[in-house]
């Protein structure tokens, strides 16, 4: 059987843990482990697969544990959301210092940092990138290395 080196899908989306971006101690932020994950996306990327990632912020914050000692539950979830934009921005960084054109969204408004993610947001960057996805938490959206296709599936589909 011939193996073909064309990736089997041309758009994924990447659940990150935040822990990943903590290094070896799980906490915090290491550069060098967030440059080494944003060398490996854009490995991906340049394949010809169109990524979306969505980033954890547990090595950060973590909303449940810290409803457990006291901080109100609402308020411990809203303090992880602004965890994982802190992670969106740091490989955001990363990955534009490649070459990576990025984009971060969040369900959060905070007008200066990510764009606002809303039920319009996903048509105006289909509209730019030929694909969109859509979540509650922050996500990074990857423009690949080669035009976007003229029509765009509904579901992710093997190549």
């Amino acid at each position: 059987m011939k193996k073909s080196n064309k990736p089997r899908y041309r758009r994924i989306l990447l659940k990150l843990s935040g822990e990943a971006l903590g290094g070896e101690t799980g906490v915090g932020i290491c550069p060098e482990a967030v440059h080494d994950m944003a060398r490996q996306i854009n490995e991906v990327r340049e394949l010809g697969v169109e990524v979306v990632l969505v980033i954890g912020g547990g090595n950060i914050f973590r909303g449940l544990a810290g409803s457990e000692r006291g901080i109100e539950r609402a308020t411990g979830d809203y303090m992880g959301m602004l965890a994982t934009i802190i992670n969106s921005l740091a490989l955001q960084d990363a990955l534009e210092k490649l070459g990576v054109a990025t984009r971060v969204q969040s369900a959060i408004t905070m007008s200066q940092v990510p764009r606002l993610s809303s039920a319009d947001a996903p048509s105006a960057t289909s509209k730019r990138a030929g694909w969109s996805s859509s979540a509650a938490a922050p996500a990074i959206l990857i423009f690949p290395p080669i035009p976007p296709p003229l029509s765009v599936p509904t579901k992710l589909a093997p190549r």
